[in-house]
């Protein structure tokens, strides 16, 4: 099983799992970088490593396309449930997995033909403190606070829910603008460790419309951690009830909320291949 990955999409947002036990090469930012890229690689919003852990029964490192590493990923923490259960790693459907962004608890919800295929993720508590996310705001909590970018002046709202995210709330979504816009709000000197950035339009109560741009990655057809990010600012400013659907380009996810906080996501993942890295890649690595 050396080098053998995994690739597998929650809703167009694509990662590929490795093992970090057999790898024979070294995952650092050059070799990720090359094994995202499309062209010379497999291509992929970014690389999920199983690692070894002291505090849950698994490990899972995440990493970026640009080779930088991501606290937590919804999608990604789905898609690595879904290698761990289908290819053998547990034989429960429920399991904890360390990030570093915390400690989560997985579970399998529904599965077709022996194969996990939704999967409920417990995600952790939704943290407003504003040196927590962290960004560099003067009041304790940054809830619509003003940021000006070149032409367009926004009122930002700024969560972690183990990774750093910034909600802005529109009245028309438009791609073209978190594409003319996403990087730069993602590197504002007003976010010490960058920020995934989410343009919202609330529809209902229950239901509220994202484009995403993710930190290291751009534009995204689907998050996990940033549809748990619109949702607790969203309950935190009164525009929605604590159960609520988020749409995305890629599809939708279910996120409840409860009182204290605490964010459950559930969505569907799919695998789209399997192999083994060839020697001719690994070469290059």
């Amino acid at each position: 099983m050396q080098n053998f990955f995994v690739k597998s999409h929650g809703l167009g947002n694509d990662y590929f799992v490795l093992d970090e036990a057999q790898l024979s090469f070294s995952l650092n930012e050059k070799n990720i970088q090359k094994l995202c890229d499309v062209h010379y690689g497999i291509g992929s919003d970014g690389i999920l490593l199983k690692v070894a852990s002291s505090k849950a029964d698994f490990g899972l490192k995440i990493y970026n396309p640009d080779g930088s590493e991501a606290e937590k990923s919804g999608n990604g923490l789905r898609i690595f449930a879904k290698y761990l259960y289908d290819y053998g790693h547990t034989s429960g459907k429920k399991f904890t997995i360390e990030t570093l962004g915390g400690v989560v608890t997985a579970e399998v919800s529904k599965e077709v033909n022996g194969k996990a295929s939704q999967v409920k993720v417990d995600m952790g508590k939704a943290i407003f403190g504003g040196h927590q996310v962290p960004v560099n705001c003067d009041e304790s909590e940054c809830l619509d606070h003003p940021l000006n970018i070149v032409d367009e002046a926004y009122l930002i709202n700024c969560v972690s829910v183990g990774n750093p995210h910034c909600v802005i709330f529109r009245d028309k979504l438009s791609k073209p603008e978190i594409l003319k816009h996403g990087e730069e709000i993602e590197n504002h000197p007003l976010f010490p460790n960058r920020i995934n950035v989410q343009f919202a339009k609330v529809l209902s109560r229950n239901e509220v419309e994202i484009l995403i741009w993710e930190r290291g990655a751009g534009y995204t057809l689907a998050s996990g951690s940033s549809s748990c990010a619109v949702a607790a600012v969203a309950v935190k400013k009164g525009l929605t009830d604590r159960n609520l659907s988020i749409k995305m380009p890629g599809g939708t996810l279910q996120i409840d909320i409860d009182e204290a906080w605490n964010i459950r996501m559930e969505g569907e993942v799919k695998e789209i291949a399997s192999g083994y890295l060839s020697n001719e890649l690994i070469l290059e690595l």
